[in-house]
């Protein structure tokens, strides 16, 4: 039967991966803390940017979607939702503010699990939220030929409060005595909680806000400025496959939960990167034409306009579609494709 006692981490001996990707996440946490201190009128407008990246890819990952338009409206508070997808939407960026805004006064406890939950759903028809699941679930996956098997099946609905119980208690208690780094610790839970898989619905972008929530009160804020979760669904097709390798021998304790640990440690790492290259463009006072050059040399391969938008958030989308085409005039930019479909490359890639 499984158990959980985190406190038994401290006896591994981390590979040397491992150790690399939290030595240079500990570095980058540190120069951080000092542009927070340096530029802090400039890092509010990542914010706001990152809060609907991190909205739209999370929902995204689990195939709930509306236009950007309406994503930008819902996030904003500036319209109500008009059907499922839009309800679940507005019932995340709700929570996702809980957590930016109240990050030290939300304990890592069930009854607080639950309460975020229940605020995920609070728009819904569905009267799931607030409840662990009453029946069975699975984890599946669909063959070849459109046939849908089972990759893992969690707990019961019996075994699951006890269960995330335990892991809570278990992570307070080694954290509260700095046993195991948290930049390991964090992973580690966040996969229990994804084999528990304790709702009916919703677990997916429930690991992923319970992520910036582990990650906040650790003290990395990263995802306050850089969407973690955009990250993760630009290769989500990763994302399963590792959670899927470390399923294995999970119910024996036999599971072997590296390859999650780097797999997340990359993705902090890489918004940490993200972040460093987004504060020197920010900070810049240049027109608006010579940031988004700026920004475009520092991309490779393709990029569309939302890319450009996302790297340059003081200036409007009309200086930045203004400044792509002048780009594209002067000959630095060259543009695919049409309407939806356009992207664009820089012209030293030819």
């Amino acid at each position: 039967m499984r158990t959980f006692d985190y406190s038994i981490l401290k006896k591994e001996n981390w590979d040397s991966e491992i150790l690399g990707l939290v030595a240079q996440i500990h570095e980058y946490k540190g120069r951080q803390e000092l542009y927070l201190r340096q530029k802090p009128e400039e890092l509010d407008k990542l914010v706001e940017l990152a809060k609907i990246r991190s909205t739209e890819a999370s929902n995204e990952i689990e195939g709930i979607r509306t236009t950007n338009t309406r994503l930008k409206q819902l996030v904003a508070d500036k319209t109500t939702p008009k059907n499922r997808d839009e309800e679940e939407i507005m019932g995340y960026r709700d929570v996702l503010n809980t957590i930016h805004e109240s990050y030290e006064y939300i304990p890592i406890r069930t009854n607080y699990i639950l309460q975020l939950h229940r605020d995920l759903y609070q728009y819904s028809e569905k009267n799931i939220g607030g409840s662990f699941k009453s029946t069975q679930n699975y984890i599946s996956a669909v063959d070849g030929e459109g046939h849908e098997f089972v990759l893992f099946t969690p707990l019961t609905p019996y075994e699951t409060p006890p269960a995330i119980d335990a892991i809570c208690e278990s992570y307070n208690r080694v954290m509260d005595a700095q046993e195991v780094d948290a930049l390991v610790l964090i992973p580690i839970f966040i996969h229990d909680f994804l084999c528990i898989h304790p709702f009916l619905d919703g677990n997916g972008r429930m690991s992923r806000l319970l992520t910036t929530l582990l990650l906040y009160r650790a003290g990395y804020v990263i995802g306050k400025y850089i969407s973690l979760e955009s990250k993760i669904a630009g290769n989500k097709g990763l994302y399963y496959d590792v959670l899927e390798a470390c399923q294995k021998g999970w119910h024996e304790n036999e599971e072997d939960s590296t390859p999650f640990i780097k797999y997340l440690l990359r993705i902090i790492l890489a918004a940490y990167r993200d972040f460093e290259e987004r504060v020197d463009l920010v900070g810049e006072k240049l027109p608006a034409v010579e940031l988004v050059r700026r920004a475009i040399y520092g991309k490779i391969g393709k990029f569309t306009k939302s890319d450009i938008m996302e790297l340059c958030p003081t200036i409007g989308k009309t200086s930045v579609e203004s400044s792509i085409k002048a780009l594209v005039d002067n000959g630095a930019l060259i543009k695919h494709g049409a309407g939806p479909s356009t992207f664009y490359t820089r012209s030293d890639a030819q």
